[in-house]
Parts: structure tokens; C-alpha cells; sequence
């Protein structure tokens, strides 16, 4: 299936530093592309990937679970670290558990984690219901584009795949044992109001992770999807100062070019 304008996957090599994003269940790379256009600009080298399943129709999601997913952004690391000095992952969502637990296997490989609305339970009455009903029903209603900011769309699926949301909420389990392996410098920014994770996943998430340098950060002026919304520029800008703080290599990335290492932007 061709992949929908906007969700194609984006790459630029950059200097020593390099930043991995993650983004979100049923999402694309679209609702990071601005952000990792942002930490490109500044002489970054980065990866956000296409999740398998992701960017095209829902109903290809139906066939793919967490550990596709995970091993998708665990190669892209791999491929990052084969080319940088100092790799931070990020991550949006679902996103922030895949990103998570990329820290927490990867340990001192990991420089440090930022998270956005990060995901850490699958809530509502549907969840517990959800091992059976995935076989009776495909799909439910849609989570993308809350978005505070009038006019602005995420591109992702207008459906929930039910196999696909019941590998997750399996997923956010692992993840949720594993946060206490996180040891890494983590930045965390979420909305207070947020219509698809409540900010309980963030406080469970602050108080489950072993590091001891952490930042949080409240969007007061956006909803879940925040790196679209009216507090992007803030999430861009702390995300930056994140990494220069802890990689200061990352303030002459931008010496080493795009044609020393033979690489170039690339993606839609």
C-alpha cells in the first residue's frame, strides 16, 4: 500500500550527536516531522521511522503487534549509534514507551530520554474486554489529531485495529516492569489536559524510572498530539537545551557536515 502525504519516514545525517524519534500508535512520522526538521536544522543527525503497520490503511496494522514495532526503532538505534557518538532517543505517545524501553536496554548506549504525553496504560472500560472482543469487532473509533491548535490535522488512522490495540495495551505492561531499569538524564513534557492519555501515565512514569536528573515539563496550551500543537516550538526548544546540556558536543554538531559523512536529508 503506498503510504499516506506526510507519513513518510525522514532521515539527516548530521554530526556526532544523533536523536531517535519515536511516534505514536496509529500515528506517523508527520506529527514529528517539524521537531526533527528543528533538531536537523541545528546540526543533529536523526532518525524517525515508519512503525510497521503505520502510514497506510488501518487494516495493515491489524497484523502487526508491539514487537514489530520495537524492533523496528531498535534497529534504527543501532543504525544511529553505528554513525554517532551520542544517541538520545524521544518519543510521542506510544512512542515515549518504545523510547523508554530503548533506555532501559540499552543503558549507558542511551544518553538521555525526552518523552511527550508518553503512553503507559491502555484505559477505559474496552481494555479489559479487549483479549475477546478483538475477535468479534476489528475496530473502534479513531484517536488521532486532539489537537488544541485550530487548523492543524495529524495524519494517521481514523480507526483503532483491535489485535493492534490489544499487542499494545500488552506492551505498556512490559514497559511499566521495565521503567525502573531507566536510569538515564529524562526530560517529560505533558499536557494537563489530554484526551487521549491522562496525565496519570506521565506521573506513574515519573515515579517508576530510577534516574535521578529529571525535568518535567507541563504544556499548558495543548493536548495530546503537543508537537503540533501551540507548545511545539517550547517542547522543540527544551529538547534541545536537554541534549546541549548533556552532550555539549551537540553545540559544534554542525561542524562536522552532511558531506563528511557522505549522508543527506531525506523523506517527503
Amino acid at each position: 500500500m503506498p503510504v499516506l502525504p506526510g507519513a513518510e519516514p525522514y532521515r539527516h545525517d548530521g554530526g556526532e550527536v544523533g536523536v531517535l524519534l519515536c511516534h505514536g500508535f496509529t500515528g506517523s512520522p508527520q506529527s514529528l516531522r517539524p521537531w526533527a526538521e528543528y533538531l536537523a536544522e541545528h546540526g543533529l543527525s536523526v532518525s524517525l521511522p515508519l512503525l510497521p503497520g503505520h502510514g497506510t490503511r488501518w487494516q495493515d496494522m491489524q497484523v502487526t503487534g508491539w514487537q514489530d514495532w520495537y524492533a523496528e526503532v531498535d534497529r534504527e538505534l543501532a543504525a544511529l549509534r553505528g554513525r554517532c557518538r551520542v544517541v538520545f532517543v524521544f518519543g510521542l505517545s506510544m512512542g515515549g514507551a518504545l523510547a523508554l524501553r530503548l533506555a532501559a536496554r540499552h543503558g549507558d548506549a542511551v544518553r538521555g530520554v525526552v518523552v511527550v504525553n508518553p503512553a503507559n496504560k491502555v484505559h477505559g472500560a474496552m481494555a479489559s474486554l479487549l483479549p475477546v472482543v478483538r475477535h468479534l469487532v476489528p475496530s473502534t473509533k479513531g484517536l488521532t489529531s486532539d489537537i488544541a491548535k485550530q487548523g492543524v490535522e495529524e495524519v494517521g488512522y481514523d480507526r483503532v485495529p483491535l489485535h493492534a490495540a490489544h499487542s499494545v495495551r500488552q506492551f505498556f505492561r512490559l514497559v511499566d516492569g521495565e521503567l525502573p531499569q531507566v536510569t538515564q538524564p529524562m526530560l517529560l513534557l505533558h499536557s494537563p489536559e489530554d484526551h487521549v492519555v491522562p496525565p496519570a501515565d506521565s506521573a506513574r512514569i515519573l515515579g517508576r524510572v530510577s534516574s535521578t536528573d529529571v525535568t518535567e515539563v507541563v504544556l499548558e496550551h495543548s493536548y495530546h498530539v503537543a508537537t503540533l500543537d501551540n507548545d511545539a516550538e517550547r517542547i522543540f526548544e527544551e529538547s534541545l537545551a536537554f541534549i546541549g546540556r548533556l552532550a555539549p558536543e551537540a553545540g559544534t554538531a554542525g561542524s562536522r557536515s552532511a558531506e563528511a559523512w557522505g549522508g543527506s536529508t531525506t523523506g517527503g
